[in-house]
């Protein structure tokens, strides 16, 4: 079964625990908010014993809770990255699908993935709206709890996500300037650029091999 692609745009920020995301109608562009209620995700990562996806900057997961639960594939992209999605299937949560490892043969060369951390977060996400009512970008304020599985590790931090959606601007000038002015204005409100380039990234503790 082959999965759904979609490209994936965003911006990740570090931020203290006692910072609120701010209003952020004053971004050229950007009408209106709507706030929603915090949701538990819960995430599986995996990769191989010599962690050869990480090598090539690609990230294997299988998320429960949320919209987008399911299988993910992240692969680098000339912009953002390539998100691939399959749907949640029966069995062991660590059983990786059949489609997921197709997608993937020709990096992992017939190695097994196994689990490589568990990530827990509360996601409460702020869709920003332009004047037509279109959903141009959300911002996904996240509580991380962490636990690297192959030593145990654990780790927690709060960080936000600004990411582009459908109604987002048509030219890729127009969606950096976009996510410049968001970016402006939550710098302003405490957040600064992150230190890591994914969640997994800081769970092992490191983000060298992750980026893309």
């Amino acid at each position: 079964m082959s999965g759904a692609e979609q490209v994936e745009i965003e911006r990740k920020y570090d931020v203290a625990a006692e910072n609120s995301v701010p209003d952020l109608t004053e971004v050229d562009g950007v009408a209106s908010l709507t706030r929603h209620e915090g949701v538990p995700l819960d995430a599986l990562y995996f990769d191989t014993e010599d962690q050869v996806l990480a090598a090539n900057h690609i990230i294997i997961r299988r998320r429960s809770g949320g919209g987008d639960e399911g299988w993910h594939v992240k692969l680098p992209a000339d912009e953002g990255r390539t998100e691939v999605h399959w749907p949640l299937e029966d069995g062991s949560e660590e059983s990786v699908p059949e489609g997921v490892l197709e997608r993937l043969a020709a990096v992992l060369e017939g190695r097994a993935v196994t689990p490589l951390a568990r990530i827990h977060t509360i996601r409460t996400l702020v869709h920003l709206q332009d004047a037509a009512g279109n959903d141009v970008a959300e911002i996904a304020d996240d509580e991380v709890s962490t636990t690297d599985l192959r030593v145990g590790t654990k780790r927690a931090w709060r960080e936000w996500e600004a990411e582009l959606l459908p109604g987002a601007p048509a030219t890729r000038d127009e969606r950096t300037a976009l996510l410049d002015d968001i970016e402006r204005v939550l710098v302003a409100a405490g957040a600064r650029p992150s230190s890591t380039v994914a969640k997994i990234a800081r769970a092992l503790g490191a983000d060298a091999n992750f980026e893309g």
